[in-house]
C-alpha cells in the first residue's frame, strides 16, 4: 500500500535528502533502524512549569560553545514540501502522513539546530517543543510507535528509492519523565546512513536529539541539562 505524504521531520528529512551523495556514516552499527524504545516514570512525578515560547525554546539549544571544537551550525532550511511515497510499511499508512512527515510535531512552540562535526558527514540536531505533557506525549508517541511496526519499509523521495530499516533502542530511563529511542538506516543502492533518534519528555518540555549515534549519545546529557537548567 502507498501513501503519499509530505517530507519527513525527527531529523529524518536531512538523512533522506543527503543519503546519495553521502557514504556510509562509521559511526553507528551498520544496517540496523528503528523501532521505539518507551520508558516513563511514575504519574505522580514533580509537576513542571508551564510551556515556554519559542524564543524561550531557542535559547536553550545547545550551541558551538556548548557542544566544543569541531562543531559548525548548519543554516536554516527552507521549509520542504516533497512528495514522499512509503511503500510496505502498514502501521504508517494507517495514519497517514502524520506518521511519516512527523505531522504530529507541529506544535506551535519548538526551536531546532543542526551542526556537523569535524568537516565530515557526521552531524547531530537538537529539537526542543514545549507543549502540556499530555499533548506532547500522545504526539511523539504516535510517530514512534507507528515506526515500530515497521522494522523495514521502503521511502520513495525525488524518484529515488531508499530502504528503510528499524532497530529498537533501549531507553535512557533516568531521564526526564518518559524517553523513546530507535536507530533508523537509509540505504541506496551500497550508500547508507545510519541515524539514532532519542526523545526525552521533561514535564512541559520535549527534547528530541537525532543525528550520528556516537554524537548523539555524547550530547544528549548535556542537551537536557540546558534545556531543562531553568525548571
Amino acid at each position: 500500500m502507498r501513501v503519499r505524504v509530505a517530507t519527513t521531520t525527527l531529523g529524518i528529512t536531512a538523512a533522506l535528502l543527503a543519503l546519495p551523495a553521502c557514504s556510509t556514516d562509521t559511526t553507528g552499527a551498520k544496517h540496523q533502524s528503528t523501532s521505539s524504545a518507551r520508558t516513563e516514570k511514575p504519574a505522580d512525578a514533580v509537576q513542571k512549569p508551564a510551556t515556554l515560547s519559542s524564543a524561550a525554546l531557542e535559547a536553550r539549544l545547545l550551541d558551538e560553545h556548548d557542544l566544543g571544537s569541531g562543531y559548525l551550525r548548519k543554516p536554516k532550511r527552507p521549509a520542504q514540501h516533497d512528495d514522499v511515497t512509503v511503500i510496505g510499511c502498514p502501521a504508517l499508512s494507517e495514519l497517514g502522513g502524520d506518521a511519516a512527515t512527523g505531522g504530529t510535531l507541529t506544535f506551535p512552540r519548538k526551536a531546532k539546530a543542526t551542526f556537523t562535526y569535524g568537516g565530515s558527514s557526521s552531524e547531530v540536531s537538537e529539537e526542543l517543543y514545549s507543549d502540556s505533557a499530555k499533548k506532547l506525549s500522545g504526539g511523539i508517541d504516535r510517530v514512534f510507535d507507528a515506526m515500530t511496526g515497521c522494522p523495514t519499509y521502503q521511502v520513495v523521495t525525488g524518484g529515488t528509492p531508499i530502504d528503510m530499516a528499524s532497530h529498537k533502542l533501549p531507553a535512557p530511563h533516568d531521564l526526564g519523565d518518559e524517553q523513546w529511542s530507535q536507530l533508523l538506516t537509509f540505504s541506496a543502492g551500497e550508500r547508507s546512513t545510519v541515524v539514532k533518534q532519542t526523545a526525552i519528555r521533561d514535564g512541559s518540555l520535549l527534547l528530541i536529539v537525532s543525528g550520528s549515534p556516537a554524537l548523539v549519545d555524547r550530547h544528549l546529557d548535556k542537551a537536557l541539562a540546558k534545556a531543562t537548567a531553568a525548571n
